[in-house]
């Protein structure tokens, strides 16, 4: 889930056949396990990963079990889509799809996969299938969600629970906490306070109230770079290197001004810092594996 790009083709295999075609619309993102879901997946975690994804219902729907004489040699040892037999795996939800195994399918399929793939892409000439970078519509509403129960905690007094709602724009108390901490942006150099937001290591929405006001959860940034931090494109090693994620579009973060062909270093981090880049890393940060 953590490498899909906008864009993406992604193949939907259910009851043993292949019946539709999506493009992925967004990155992943965090999200609660829908209540729709009901009592399926109780044994999955309550925060999961979600991407926006457009389906296109196949007119050939094609039964891999038939052609497995075909596809078998091409499955991966490790991560594969499909069994030797031709059935599905209940341990994966998601994985890559090799450009052999890939392309053979996409031929089984015909023209309705074949004109969506170039060069183990997706062709974009046809505006209906453009994939479009929308915002995480799931990740918003859950937001929303959360910021509302805050809002009527009565167990919180009515400052601190404007200022914790506040401190998810990066601003306001949450803010001078950061500063206290941080003087200008680690990676643009800017210092106006006014230009700047705090920025949190480990997300709002994963954060306690006392977390959401550590002064160490967070860096003064420029809104752009917060942007990629909070959506996991840029992270840090504790060391202070700058780690960019693989599948983050380069053009566009060298155009936002992040040094993609150079090693940067943004300095030393403190210990609680330190803490919540770990968290970063492990859980915001799109990386492979």
């Amino acid at each position: 889930m953590r490498e899909v790009a906008p864009g993406d083709l992604i193949l939907s295999f259910k009851d043993t056949y292949v019946l539709a075609a999506g493009v992925a619309r967004s990155y992943c993102y965090e999200c609660p396990k829908p209540e729709e879901f009901g009592s399926a997946g109780q044994n999955w975690e309550k925060i999961g990963w979600k991407v926006d994804v457009s389906y296109y219902p196949l007119k050939n729907k094609i039964r891999p079990k038939d052609h497995m004489a075909q596809l078998a040699p091409l499955l991966p040892a490790k991560y594969a889509p499909l069994r030797h037999n031709g059935d599905g795996l209940q341990s994966v939800y998601l994985t890559e799809l090799q450009e052999p195994l890939a392309r053979t399918l996409a031929a089984l399929v015909g023209r309705e996969i074949q004109d969506l793939m170039f060069e183990g892409g997706l062709k974009l000439a046809d505006d209906e299938l453009t994939p479009i970078q929308a915002p995480a519509t799931g990740l918003v509403a859950w937001e929303e969600y959360l910021k509302t129960k805050i809002e009527q905690d009565i167990k919180i007094p009515e400052t601190d629970r404007q200022a914790i709602i506040i401190a998810r724009r990066g601003q306001g108390r949450y803010k001078e906490n950061v500063a206290r901490l941080e003087r200008f942006c680690r990676l643009t150099q800017v210092d106006r306070l006014e230009h700047l937001r705090a920025s949190h290591l480990k997300p709002w929405r994963d954060s306690s109230n006392d977390e959401r006001m550590d002064g160490e959860n967070g860096l003064l940034l420029t809104p752009t770079m917060d942007h990629l931090v909070d959506r996991g494109f840029i992270s840090f090693e504790n060391t202070g290197e700058l780690l960019i994620s693989p599948v983050a579009h380069t053009p566009s973060l060298e155009k936002m001004g992040v040094p993609v062909k150079s090693k940067t270093n943004v300095g030393k981090f403190s210990e609680g810092q330190r803490k919540y880049l770990e968290y970063h890393r492990e859980n915001v940060f799109l990386r492979r594996g």
